[in-house]
């Protein structure tokens, strides 16, 4: 269900990667080297598991080579396991299911929806073999996010045929980088933490042997929706006696 979230925030830092403007020696290798070859994702937002991310970047092999040579810097990027669900002076959830219609449903079907509104702890590591390097990655992270037009990014819901695009906002731009220790005094490593405000949509439809529209079929990708109309008789209405 919130798969969706790291996948944004994956594209969000691709796009923060192609515009890093190199200022070291590593920097300029980094920025050559490519993106998927650069970010590594950590199993849970816990510093004290960056020791065993760098252990497992190190024996990665990037290159394909016979020696397996690992390369600095490296961001390693994590989400927590926690939830929690955000503060009604944020945003407020739906828990009772609306109607909804997409104007890009070609079968003009109706379903419901209901709506998560959570936060979602998410940590940056940036580890390299010098300070300067990871500083000004670090600066131009926050640089980056400071732009009003990054203040946020999409994740995208597949439903019925469609991508449905719902924002994830950071709770502020202004994070700092702040050093931890690994156990070595030849790296630098600084990490950013960051709270991502998630909008996740719960979209529903008719169940199998439930009434429906008969536009689709249930259980699949491409499902029925709600009846619009039901059926009734005029016989059933009462009328008004007119005159005396």
């Amino acid at each position: 269900m919130f798969e969706p979230v790291k996948v944004g925030l994956g594209e969000f830092l691709q796009g923060f990667y192609a515009e890093l403007v190199p200022t070291t020696k590593d920097m300029h290798e980094f920025v050559d080297r490519g993106f998927p070859y650069c970010f590594a994702w950590a199993p849970s937002r816990m510093i004290d598991q960056v020791s065993e991310m760098l252990e497992a970047w190190q024996k990665n092999d990037t290159d394909q080579a016979a020696t397996k040579p690992h390369k600095l810097p490296v961001i390693i990027v994590a989400t927590s396991k926690d939830y929690t669900p955000v503060m009604h002076d944020f945003g407020v959830q739906i828990s009772d299911p609306i109607e909804v219609q997409f104007p890009e449903d070609p079968k003009g079907r109706c379903f419901q929806m209901k709506m998560i509104a959570g936060d979602i702890r998410a940590q940056l590591v940036i580890i390299a073999s010098d300070e300067p390097t990871a500083k000004s990655i670090a600066a131009q992270f926050s640089l980056y996010m400071d732009s009003p037009s990054r203040r946020s990014f999409y994740g995208l819901y597949p439903f019925a045929g469609l991508q449905h695009a719902y924002p994830v906002q950071f709770e502020a731009p202004d994070n700092p980088a702040s050093s931890i220790d690994i156990g070595s005094k030849n790296m630098t490593c600084l990490a950013v933490d960051m709270t991502l405000k998630a909008t996740v949509p719960m979209f529903i439809a008719p169940k199998a042997g439930e009434p429906n529209d008969g536009k689709g079929v249930p259980g699949t990708d491409d499902p029925a929706g709600f009846q619009l109309v039901r059926e009734f008789s005029t016989n059933t209405v009462g009328l008004a006696k007119v005159g005396p």
